[in-house]
């Protein structure tokens, strides 16, 4: 998997995360396409447990693959059927207030 920190000024952090394989690629349903780059979701990988740590206290969560929605599945930051699939790839936001 891939994770980037995002930090803004006001000191808000947004965590983005996505499986190693969908880095650099596009997808696409209908009108809808993302750009899954480096820029947004880092280019260092990291294990599971860094992820894990990482989305344990993140108020702002992005996260675009089938591990990684698992992931936030299997920690119970979002239910069974808490995201959608853009063509056949799970893709999940999460906003803690």
């Amino acid at each position: 998997m891939y994770l980037k920190i995002h930090r803004t000024p006001a000191g808000d952090e947004v965590v983005a995360v996505c499986d190693r394989e969908l880095l650099n690629t596009r997808i696409q349903q209908g009108d809808l396409e993302i750009h899954i780059s480096e820029s947004f979701y880092g280019k260092n990988p990291v294990t599971p447990e860094e992820v894990r740590t990482a989305l344990q206290c993140a108020g702002n969560i992005n996260l675009i693959g089938e591990r990684t929605v698992a992931l936030a599945i299997q920690m119970g930051l979002i239910g069974s059927t808490g995201f959608i699939r853009i063509g056949s790839v799970p893709h999940a936001q999460i906003i803690r207030l």
